[in-house]
């Protein structure tokens, strides 16, 4: 029988960790890897396909404030690790928040369906709702951007392909590399498929660095022998930079041709 899955059916799962982001050459990818085999083995799922939507005002006041630093920095998305993802596929609810440099997040599982009708709407249209579960840190969340923001809806999508890591000595700490990024926003909804804009170089991956704590001795070592520099990337933010800055463009080639 196909597995089901009830809107808010498990317990939201919280996560903090130190997060850092390093953007490397294909061709220098290969060889960090080879270096990192002493330390590190391939997670459980190491290889995944991720399709995110985020939500957000139709301003974009939520990515407008967690670029400029305010609040919590939160960011709300759905995402999905089916490669053909589809309404009824099971997703995840997450809300991430960035508060003295530390990233947390917490999330809860459902399927796309559910998840968008609650973000959007604050009402599941699953039957059978457990009620214990509405007041949790997801609901408090929600409310409370709400409040600030009032609607919340699909207005990115993001695709990449991830290769996962985790320590052999510390599975806490995990390295993922994430690659052929795009973006889009418009046509923000699973039926659309895999397309869109590039979100990166296509020559480059994002190596992105989780520990419970501080970065181990024998990983910036490898860091130093190649001369890789922790960056600052945000997918959403770059994204909405990007798509900005087309709007742009072709506001003014329409403004040009009249």
């Amino acid at each position: 029988m196909k597995e089901t899955y009830n809107a808010y059916q498990d317990f939201q799962k919280q996560f903090k960790r130190i997060e850092t982001k390093y953007i490397l050459e294909k061709t220098v990818l290969k060889q960090v890897l080879q270096d990192l085999e002493a330390y590190m083995e391939a997670d459980a799922y190491a290889n995944s396909t991720i399709t995110n939507i985020y939500f957000d005002t139709e301003q974009f006041d939520l990515i407008q404030d967690s670029i400029a630093k305010k609040h919590a920095r939160e960011k709300v998305r759905m995402r999905l690790y089916d490669p053909q993802p589809q309404a009824s596929s099971k997703a995840f609810l997450e809300i991430k928040k960035k508060i003295d440099g530390i990233g947390y997040k917490n999330r809860l599982t459902s399927t796309a369906n559910a998840i968008t009708s609650y973000v959007t709407t604050g009402l599941s249209i699953i039957d059978g709702l457990d009620q214990s579960l509405i007041d949790d840190q997801i609901q408090k969340d929600l409310t409370q951007l709400r409040q600030r923001h009032q609607q919340l809806q699909p207005k990115m999508y993001i695709y990449y392909d991830r290769l996962s890591f985790r320590g052999k000595q510390d599975a806490d700490i995990r390295i993922t590399i994430d690659q052929n990024l795009l973006y889009r926003d418009w046509d923000i909804c699973l039926s659309a498929g895999k397309s869109g804009n590039d979100l990166l170089d296509p020559s480059k991956v994002i190596m992105e660095v989780k520990v419970p704590g501080q970065c181990p001795s024998w990983l910036l070592q490898v860091f130093n022998k190649y001369g890789i520099s922790q960056t600052s990337f945000s997918k959403y933010g770059t994204a909405y930079r990007l798509a900005s800055q087309e709007n742009r463009k072709e506001l003014s080639l329409a403004r040009n041709t009249l």
